[in-house]
């Protein structure tokens, strides 16, 4: 009897491990390189909508929601086509649709079905800029941009992410959305949102992941559109077991996939590693990607979707709109911002070639403090004090750099 028990036994434990998926780290960590080394890829051209590349990395992504047993939440299978005809007139806004003449992308969307009353939505871009043009900073020879932090990092992390809540017991669906056309202008996100394949009065929530690749030294993790529930900030700050520096943000708006959830009146949030001197450029590959880093993304928002397994349906609440979509300015300095800086001015993470900062001797982690005669303490006076100039202007920029005030003369 003893020995029929044991079998028993052993049987049981096999076809448990059978229906279980026991996900170590380092399985996570290895797929997350397997992911973004492939879709960051030569071979897939920089994934530019209506490509090859773009059509290569949707069956990719498709095939790892297949894999880890999503079903097919698209309009025809995982994927959700769309057209889009550029307008000619640049005042007015492209057209986004099924029918006509145009681009042609693909939304990829998996969904974990656990018969439950809401559905939690996660989601990131796959698209990028192809060989460069509109959108790239690299003034160099016609290069195929990788994007490898924008945003294979949040492809990944998302198909980690479908891997990880398959097989948790939950009281929410999942539906995960692999968006084309961000980099154009939000299309794929802008389309799913106004041609949903689930009800969106039944969404509880919308995590955005978008260039979470390059988490620096200091474990920064920047969250934008906290301000969009009011439970947020206190369930961020609860799963923080890492010991990450949030720096986040309220509004529910900005230049990534959330935001057309946002204005469909459903709480969201944008989780971002920070801005780099690789942004936009080839030079965005995967063999600079930080994947502890990374990982630890995953399993923060695994613990944030984890610690809101009780709650209701969260409260939704309007933002001030923080962006930086209205400022008005036809100038620049030539530098890109540290957008996870937290303290008084503006910290300058990489400089432009051949623009004013450059020839003014200015350096990435220098700290602007003053432009003309404005104050500098944040994103927004830096953005505001831009848009008191035009071309071939002549001010004086103030910056800190470590414990000295220097100041320099510039020509826009």
């Amino acid at each position: 009897m003893r020995k029929v028990n044991f079998y028993l036994f052993i049987l049981f434990f096999a076809v448990l491990y059978s229906c279980t998926d026991f996900t170590t780290d380092r399985e996570i960590l290895a797929s997350l390189e397997e992911d973004i080394n492939y879709l960051a890829d030569d071979a897939l051209e920089g994934r530019a909508i209506g490509t090859q590349g773009e059509i290569k990395a949707a069956e990719y992504i498709a095939a790892a929601f297949e894999k880890y047993g999503l079903e097919p939440k698209g309009t025809e299978g995982y994927f959700q086509p769309f057209t889009v005809k550029k307008a000619t007139n640049p005042h007015k806004e492209a057209v986004i649709g099924t029918d006509g003449e145009g681009v042609t992308g693909r939304n990829v969307a998996g969904f974990i079905n656990n018969n439950a009353q809401h559905t939690v939505v996660i989601g990131a871009h796959f698209d990028h800029l192809g060989y460069g043009s509109e959108g790239s900073l690299h003034r160099g020879e016609r290069a195929i941009h990788n994007g490898a932090d924008d945003n294979a990092s949040g492809t990944a992390a998302i198909i980690q992410l479908a891997r990880v809540l398959k097989y948790n017991a939950s009281n929410y669906n999942y539906l995960f959305l692999a968006f084309s056309g961000e980099e154009n202008g939000l299309w794929g996100s802008n389309y799913f949102s106004k041609n949903p394949t689930v009800d969106l009065a039944t969404v509880n929530y919308m995590i955005n992941l978008d260039m979470v690749g390059r988490m620096n030294e200091e474990q920064t993790l920047a969250i934008s559109g906290v301000g969009t529930s009011p439970l947020w900030l206190e369930k961020l700050n609860a799963v923080n077991s890492d010991s990450l520096k949030l720096v986040t943000s309220e509004s529910g708006v900005g230049p990534s996939d959330h935001t057309p959830f946002y204005l469909q009146d459903l709480p969201v949030l944008h989780f971002f590693t920070g801005q780099h001197e690789d942004y936009h450029k080839p030079s965005d590959d995967a063999d600079k990607i930080n994947y502890d880093g990374l990982m630890k993304v995953v399993h923060f928002i695994e613990r944030l979707v984890g610690e809101l397994e009780d709650e209701e349906k969260l409260a939704f609440t309007k933002t001030q709109d923080n962006s930086n979509r209205g400022a008005s300015f036809s100038v620049s300095l030539g530098v890109v911002p540290d957008y996870l800086y937290d303290g008084k001015g503006m910290r300058i993470d990489g400089v432009s070639d051949g623009k004013p900062a450059q020839s003014a001797g200015m350096q990435k982690g220098d700290i602007v403090v003053k432009l003309g005669d404005s104050t500098i303490v944040d994103m927004m006076s830096y953005m505001r004090a831009l848009g008191a100039f035009k071309a071939g202007d002549r001010t004086v920029v103030e910056f800190k750099r470590g414990d000295e005030l220097k100041a320099a003369e510039i020509k826009f």
